[in-house]
């Protein structure tokens, strides 16, 4: 009798259960990076914790905010995987030991190591502020100082398991020139690679990592890496009353999902302006809902199986404070569902903060069960 090989067992039943994209084949050179692309069905950001306002880097904040409790209930509610999201900028603190501040860097350890512990798989987005992102549309400087990074950073995480660590290059590059983004990070990996040559990367398209954008992009020419991209459309609705973003949503809420022109007639005076306001007319026009998210996500599917690479939704998500809970709902099981049937793995922003799974009740994290159910998942 012919022994199958466990990998290629494997992989076999990962094609037979819809996992994988139709365009994997045994033989083809992505079989890892569409193994591992399994790993991450269902994940949580881990956010303004190590990145992000109100950057507090504090021993005691980054000991409390989110702690080894916290990835216990994300693995008992069914997560199978959480990015981490992680500023650059503490690292780079001096004094530095190897590269790197090491105090901070043993904080992040064991951050990474309670996430490991409680059998969750990892990716670790690099995921700085504007004022560090900026320059390297054009700046020689950061562009080499962001590489020479990841030559540190990737080396001191080589020794961590490549089967359950990810590397996520950057977070929303914010580099509109499509060209000058392709060229930089295709410099990046190569040196990610020869600091750890087992480990899956997570690369993406330029601007803000929107899907648009991934359609438009050229794969890089390492073939162990998995594709992101984030998904907030339509932005009326998932962005309403965000105060550090767009004009036009700020003052909105209550907004409705799925839109219709007639549920969307309402709330046109809310918007101070005719151009406003006929920017949330075309997102009644437009008719959001279940299909037409569908017919978006699709593309991403038809993009994975144009090139045989594999995709991951990194972040989707509404911001809960000035939205209705049961439309927020509605969508990110919408969200979901569209790309779970395309078979791209997904990881809803965020965990605890204003686009939450969690809030605090008398001390206690406490997920909504609404979300948890828009989720596919189910409470512990």
């Amino acid at each position: 009798m012919v022994r199958r090989p466990l990998f290629h067992t494997a992989l076999f039943l990962l094609l037979a259960i819809g996992i994988l994209p139709p365009a994997f084949s045994q033989n083809d050179t992505t079989s890892v990076a569409f193994a591992r692309a399994a790993h991450l069905k269902r994940g949580i950001n881990a956010s303004i914790w190590f990145a992000q306002s109100p950057r507090d880097y504090s021993p005691q904040r980054l000991t409390t905010y989110i702690t080894a409790d916290d990835f216990r209930l994300i693995h008992q509610l069914g997560f199978d995987h959480v990015r981490l999201s992680i500023d650059p900028a503490p690292l780079l603190k001096p004094p530095l030991t190897d590269g790197l501040n090491a105090a901070h860097l043993a904080l992040l350890d064991d951050a990474v190591k309670e996430i490991l512990d409680n059998h969750l798989n990892l990716v670790l987005d690099i995921h700085p502020e504007g004022n560090y992102k900026h320059p390297l549309r054009d700046d020689k400087d950061a562009q080499e100082a962001f590489i020479q990074f990841w030559a540190t950073f990737a080396a001191h995480y080589a020794a961590t398991d490549p089967e359950h660590v990810f590397f996520e290059i950057l977070n929303e590059p914010e580099v509109n020139d499509a060209a000058a983004w392709a060229n930089l990070q295709g410099q990046v990996v190569p040196v990610i690679r020869k600091a750890a040559p087992q480990h899956t990367i997570i690369a993406t398209a330029n601007r803000y990592s929107g899907l648009r954008e991934l359609l438009a992009f050229q794969p890089v020419s390492d073939r162990n890496v998995i594709y992101t991209f984030h998904d907030y459309e339509p932005f009326p609705f998932t962005h309403q009353g965000a105060g550090w973003t767009a004009d036009q949503v700020k003052p909105l809420s209550q907004i409705p999902y799925p839109s219709t022109p007639e549920n969307i007639a309402p709330k046109l005076s809310e918007e101070p302006n005719l151009a406003d306001q006929f920017w949330l007319n075309e997102y009644g026009l437009d008719q959001w809902n279940a299909a037409r998210i569908q017919s978006e996500i699709a593309f991403a599917r038809k993009w994975s199986e144009q090139y045989h690479v594999p995709v991951w939704c990194g972040e989707f998500g509404v911001f809960r404070d000035h939205s209705d809970p049961a439309a927020r709902a509605v969508w990110i099981h919408d969200m979901r569902v569209a790309l779970e049937q395309n078979g791209i793995g997904w990881n809803m922003w965020d965990y605890r903060n204003n686009f939450g799974l969690a809030t605090d009740v008398n001390g206690k994290r406490v997920p909504d069960p609404a979300v948890v159910q828009a989720l596919g998942l189910k409470l512990p």
